[in-house]
């Protein structure tokens, strides 16, 4: 404990290497018996070797430590892991043993990654990547948390971000902090997009089974769509926010990143739902379906859907003729498992939508206001407003990079004052919203709009829409995504949506093996 309170990363990280070196010579390979590989395994896999004993959590837990152990002195995909995993993977063995298999979670001896801007009251930290915060003490875990220890999830450690979740600066790297460095695209080595760029790292190289992120504007989509694996942007309010390093009450989101649609859901039907810590659950739980999100996971799922196509998204292609003949080739798979394509469709506001700065304006109001409430909040810190993060960074300008990087979004946000630009700023944003994507939605008749990245996250943030990202294929050997977005509550639309393409495609492929 007292070496992740105290002490940095790289240090304690390798401490706690040496430590599970001298138990044992040789961590498990990839193949465990009978030649099942957990390498790719999907929570479905993981379960069924559990049940045919194949498989301990203990050993799981080895595996993703030795994964870790290899390829994250390269990647810098984790932060910190937690020292009682081991602890926690034995009694989900013992509790394996004891019980009926009817009677555990899905969810029951899987390892998960949780992005270090989520609250774990464990000896862990939660710093949102910054110095600033190392050695704070928070008061509870995160709403999400708790409902991944009641399942049985064993929390394997915390993935980096981009600080702050990539709004202390704009001139600061996706994917860096200043706790953990520089965080690598597994496939190509350079950017892994932010600020859940950790998490997204972490799946696709198969450090962790299971991870959550965060999004306020794309953190969770594009780092998904970056590092080829599955991203769910859940509505606002679907899942707990609670305990979690914010940006803005208004547009921030908790939300799995895995390898597959299926662990996906099963990540999402276990965090969503009330947490009286989060008033914005209760509206929202009318949203969560009776049975949870697998119910969804239909091989024909694309069946009848009307998916909604607006041209200018894909003009993101520029000359990639590649891209462009993939996706058009992916259209035409969508058509052939049923569904129903609105082509040439157009959001009639989007030229105001992207000159408007009411989000930007918003966000700087409300982060001020939102994190001096959670660093209030904290049982002890070393800051407990934005300012003293601010006058911190001018005290280590070397320790967080300030000199390159800046901090000039929280100067920004520091300056508010007052309220009523704040809502004029959201004010305009709902009715842009309004008249813009939701017109577009219901006019259509449309179950979900498909469309490259691009820049239809900043769509989706502004209204506070779900979607869903799926690999969709590799340029020059980097990935790119396919998302398919829909109004709020739609998730079980989504996923049918997702899980059939995905069926149907089946793209996703391993990154190569990075060490050192």
């Amino acid at each position: 404990m007292a070496c992740n309170k105290l002490l940095g990363f790289s240090f304690c990280f390798h401490i706690l290497f040496l430590i599970l070196l001298l138990i044992s010579s040789s961590l498990l390979p990839t193949t465990i018996a009978k030649g099942f590989s957990i390498q790719e395994a999907t929570v479905y896999d993981l379960q069924l070797a559990f049940q045919r004993n194949l498989l301990t959590s203990r050993q799981l837990v080895e595996f993703y430590h030795k994964q870790i152990q290899t390829q994250n002195p390269v990647l810098r995909g984790v932060l910190e892991l937690n020292p009682d995993a081991l602890a926690q993977a034995d009694k989900a063995d013992q509790e394996r043993k004891a019980k009926a298999p009817s009677s555990l979670s899905t969810l029951h001896g899987i390892p998960i990654l949780v992005k270090d801007n989520i609250a774990t009251k464990d000896k862990m930290n939660t710093t949102a990547g910054s110095f600033a915060l190392l050695g704070s003490v928070v008061p509870r875990d995160a709403g999400v948390i708790t409902r991944l220890r009641k399942a049985g999830a064993i929390i394997l450690g915390k993935a980096t971000l981009s600080e702050w979740s990539h709004y202390r600066s704009n001139d600061a790297p996706s994917g860096w902090n200043g706790r953990g460095g520089q965080g690598k695209n597994p496939y190509t080595m350079d950017d892994p997009c932010g600020s859940s760029s950790g998490s997204a790292i972490s799946v696709a190289a198969n450090l962790a089974a299971l991870s959550l992120g965060s999004e306020t504007d794309g953190s969770i989509l594009c780092p998904s769509d970056y590092n080829s694996v599955v991203g769910i942007k859940p509505t606002v309010g679907l899942t707990s926010r609670a305990g979690v390093v914010p940006i803005t009450p208004r547009q921030d989101t908790i939300g799995p990143i895995c390898r597959t649609v299926s662990d996906a859901a099963l990540v999402l039907e276990t965090i969503a739902g009330i947490d009286i810590n989060d008033k914005a659950t209760i509206k929202a739980s009318k949203y969560v379906p009776r049975g949870g999100y697998a119910q969804f996971l239909k091989k024909d799922g694309l069946r009848g859907k009307r998916l909604g196509v607006v041209r200018i998204f894909y003009s993101v292609f520029g000359n990639d003729t590649f891209k462009r003949d993939t996706f058009e080739m992916h259209l035409k798979t969508l058509r052939q498992k049923g569904a129903v394509l609105v082509d040439n469709l157009a959001i009639d506001n989007l030229q105001e939508i992207f000159k408007d700065q009411s989000e930007n304006i918003a966000i700087a109001y409300e982060f001020k206001l939102s994190l001096n409430a959670y660093l209030r909040d904290l049982v002890a810190s070393p800051v407990r407003s934005l300012a003293d993060v601010i006058a911190f960074n001018n005290k280590h300008p070397k320790l967080e990079k300030l000199k390159e990087y800046g901090q000039d979004l929280m100067l920004i946000a520091q300056k508010t004052k007052g309220v009523r630009e704040l809502r004029e700023a959201v004010l305009d944003m709902a009715r842009l919203s309004h008249i813009g994507f939701e017109k577009l939605m219901i006019t259509n008749k449309l179950d979900a709009v498909v469309v490259p990245l691009s820049f239809f996250n900043s769509i989706l943030a502004r209204g506070g829409y779900p979607a869903v990202t799926v690999p969709a294929g590799y340029s020059k050997g980097a990935p790119f995504g396919i998302i398919f977005g829909g109004l709020k509550g739609s998730e079980p639309k989504l996923i049918e949506i997702a899980y059939s393409f995905e069926q149907a495609t089946m793209i996703r492929k391993p990154p190569p093996l990075r060490k050192l």
